[in-house]
């Protein structure tokens, strides 16, 4: 099987106007903004894109919209993390009648697992998918930081790759090792800012946020990597860095990373800041700082 999960992937965010409605023009600029950046395929319905903030109707409808918006010109895997084992089959199922390319599994959350019991959960879940797999490691947000053993198990039931989210480099260059004579196994960053550390250890690529708004950018600094421009990779990550200092850091709440990237995009034209309760947009204040932040990035990055 051919590798289907490589260079950069942005966690979609998930264009709304109120709790209930999608952006559906915002999504398509959205979508239609990713492609002709460059992108080599989309995760939806991942921690940037909210899903667990948002109805089963809502994601099904943000799913049914980006098969149709996409339409098999990049592939398109789907996050199906959920509390139950039947909400994520659920999703699961209306990802593969979509005919959209995988879905990605995190443990589920809320209440605390061990990695007997993560692995047992894969058994009973991996022969009900219909599609390909792959796992996704979060432990900032599931109490639980899959162990290389566990990975490998999933390997071992089918997976396809792995998103590292853990901002552990350590754990990233194991899964790199434990995984280097397995072609059609990706191992994919979930800190942009390891992208090229991922893919000059033999890694291949990242799930990368800031794709959101300058995707190019993130497609320069993958092939920059591939290609072992050293001189092209400090240029790019310093651009990189800029994000994360202009971006993902105004305000002083967790979920500033989200709001952050919605509330930029909304500057760009492409589509609504609206974020899913319980996080609440950015204010005037907050909103003006992230419009001046976007003027400065935009005169820097293109």
């Amino acid at each position: 099987m051919e590798m289907i999960f490589k260079g950069i992937i942005p966690p979609v965010i998930t264009p709304l106007i109120n709790n209930v409605t999608l952006d559906i023009k915002g999504l398509e600029k959205l979508i239609e903004h990713l492609i002709s950046g460059g992108v080599h395929g989309l995760f939806m319905l991942g921690t940037t894109g909210e899903a667990t903030s948002l109805s089963y109707e809502l994601r099904k409808e943000l799913i049914k919209r980006t098969s149709e918006l996409v339409n098999h010109r990049i592939p398109v895997v789907v996050g199906i993390t959920d509390t139950s084992l039947e909400g994520s089959l659920k999703i699961a199922e209306y990802t593969a009648e979509m005919g959209l390319d995988g879905v990605v599994i995190a443990p589920p959350y809320y209440l605390p697992i061990s990695q007997e019991e993560m692995r047992e959960y894969l058994e009973i879940i991996v022969p009900k998918l219909s599609l390909p797999f792959l796992m996704y490691d979060m432990p900032g947000c599931t109490k639980i930081h899959m162990s290389v053993a566990t990975i490998r198990k999933a390997k071992e039931l089918g997976a396809i790759g792995v998103k590292d989210s853990s901002g552990d480099m350590n754990y990233l260059y194991s899964l790199i090792q434990e995984f280097k004579d397995s072609p059609n196994f990706s191992v994919i960053a979930g800190t942009e800012l390891f992208l090229p550390e991922t893919i000059l250890h033999g890694g291949h690529g990242a799930v990368a946020g800031g794709a959101n708004l300058f995707p190019k950018l993130f497609v320069d600094l993958y092939n920059a990597s591939l290609e072992h421009n050293f001189e092209e990779i400090a240029v790019l990550r310093n651009k990189v860095i800029l994000i994360n200092d202009l971006i993902y850091n105004v305000g002083k709440n967790n979920s500033k990373y989200i709001k952050g990237i919605k509330c930029a995009l909304s500057v760009m034209g492409i589509c609504n800041d609206y974020v899913a309760w319980p996080i609440r947009q950015y204010g005037k204040e907050e909103r003006k700082r992230i419009e001046n932040n976007m003027q400065e990035l935009i005169e820097i990055i293109n």
